[in-house]
Order: C-alpha cells, then structure tokens, then sequence
C-alpha cells in the first residue's frame, strides 16, 4: 500500500513536471541539461522531467518601459531635463534570453545615450519644435541594436523638456517681446491701410466731383445753346411774321405807326435816364425821319 502511494505520487509529481501550459502571448524558453532546447509557444507542452527546465519566460505583448528622466546639453550649451517613455515587443525568444543579460536594461541604457547625442546636435529652440525627428532618430537606433536581442523596438516618445527656470523666464521674456513686436507691427500695418483707404476715398470723391461738375458744365453748355437756338428760331419766326403782315393791305401804315412810336418813346426814354439831352437838329420835321425810316425798310423788302 505504501509503496503504491510512493508510486501514485511520484507519477503526479512527473505529470506536473512533464506538463507545461503557456498562457497566450507568452513564450517559455526551455533548456535541456544547460543548453537551449526549445520556445514553447502557447498551450499545453511537454518536457523531460528533471532533464528539461524553463530557463526563462519572455512576454509577447508590446511593452511601455518609462525611460528614467536625465539631462541632455544642447548645441548652445543648454541643459534640459527630458524624460520619455519607450514602446518594445520580444520577437525572439532565444535571442531575448542569450543575447543579452538584460535587454530591458540595454534598451533603457541605449534610449538615454542616444537621446543624449540628438539632442546635443540642436539647439534649444529646435529641440521643442524637433520633437518627432528625435523621436525617429531614438528608435532607428534602438531597433538597429536591438535586433540582436531579439526586441523590436515600436516607438519612443518624449514626455517632456523642462529647461532650467532662467532659461524659462528668457524664453518668456522673448515670447512677450516677440508678440508685442506683432502687435505694433500689426498696428502700424492697420494705420497705414487707413491712410491708403482714405487717400483712395478722397482721390475717388474728387474724381467723383469733377466728373459731376465737368457733366454739370456740359449740360449748361447745351442748355445755353438750346436756350440760343430757341431765341433765334423765335426771333426769326418773329421777323417771319412781321414781314407777312407787312405784305398784307395796310401794312406800311402800321409800320408807320409803330416807327413813329418807337421814335417818340425813344426820346422819351432818354428825357427820363439822362441829365443831358442831345436831340437832333431836324426834331421838328418828324415825318421826314419816319418816311427816312420807311425807304430803308421798303429796301430790305
């Protein structure tokens, strides 16, 4: 009975020695008397007892490791504190467990240096506008050593840059200049596009005025002569008239009339504007001068 127990529990202990279930995303690296024997990949696996061992046990999944926090010198000997964090993924097992003591110390390690001779390649304004580009560089280099251990590297990520507090009052103090520099400027840019859109409007207003006052003359102008042409058409529609009438029976008579009336008033107009009077020498023979006047008209007829 008792040896039949010594038996039941030396199978149960080599079963559970024997049987081996790997999670998903894990790999276990099994070694075989010291030496590399296999991976074994997710799921149930066996092994030789007490001949077979997992050596190491590697996780698949990609892995955030935070890259401890060191100060960096730039291009123009300025310190910054820089912090990031670094994304990894174990591709090969073996590789991952004899290519190196400890990968995660080698790629912290490797991260810092070459953060360190990125940054020492730019000076401190580019270094924060630069930000993808030391990225890339970081994970060129990582992935290019780390190859060897079996580890890809995925990305890197700067957290932050802290430059020291006088460098942060500087940068401040030029940031304030730089903007109020863009404020005057802004301000002298508005003023002198006030002037131009002033000195436009009034160069418009009195291209404006004078077109209206040239256009102002003009229609006078045609007025005038329109007004002309009227007092000369009428004018000769009057004259028209007055030589039909003459034409008919009794016209010289009152030709002779009016001249005489004319004549009269003419002298009576002048007794009345004017201190001295100067009447010609043959006032008294009257009808002679209309009968004068008369013969000229019946001339021009």
């Amino acid at each position: 009975m008792e040896i039949a127990l010594f038996i039941l529990i030396v199978v149960a202990v080599f079963v559970i020695k024997a049987v081996k279930v790997v999670p998903q995303q894990n790999s276990w690296v099994v070694e075989r008397l010291g030496r590399f024997h296999a991976a074994l990949l997710p799921g149930l696996n066996i092994v030789v007892p007490f001949v077979d061992r997992v050596a190491y046990r590697h996780l698949l999944k990609e892995v955030p490791l935070d890259v401890p926090s060191q100060v960096c010198i730039t291009k123009d000997n300025t310190q910054l504190q820089v912090d990031g964090v670094l994304y990894f993924q174990v591709t090969d097992p073996k590789l991952a467990s004899y290519g190196t003591s400890d990968y995660v110390m080698a790629i912290t390690q490797l991260a810092q240096t070459t953060l360190r001779s990125a940054i020492g390649k730019m000076e401190l304004d580019k270094t924060f506008e630069e930000r993808e580009h030391i990225n890339t560089a970081v994970v060129a280099a990582l992935d290019e050593a780390a190859s060897s251990w079996g580890v890809k590297v995925l990305r890197y990520e700067i957290k932050d840059l802290t430059p020291p507090r006088e460098i942060l009052h500087a940068m401040q103090a030029q940031i304030t200049a730089e903007r109020e520099k863009r404020a005057l400027i802004a301000a002298s840019e508005g003023r002198k596009q006030e002037q131009i859109n002033i000195a436009t409007g009034e160069r418009e207003a009195f291209i404006q005025r004078s077109e209206g006052e040239k256009q102002s003359q003009i229609n006078m102008a045609q007025g005038e002569a329109e007004a002309i042409k009227a007092v000369a058409e009428a004018t000769a529609e009057a004259i028209r008239k007055v030589a039909e009438a003459i034409e008919l029976p009794g016209g010289i008579n009152a030709v002779n009339l009016k001249v005489a009336e004319k004549y009269v008033g003419a002298f009576a107009n002048v007794a009345k504007e004017g201190t001295t009077l100067i009447l010609p020498n043959n006032l008294a023979d009257m009808g002679s001068m209309i009968a004068t006047a008369m013969t000229v008209i019946k001339g021009q007829k």
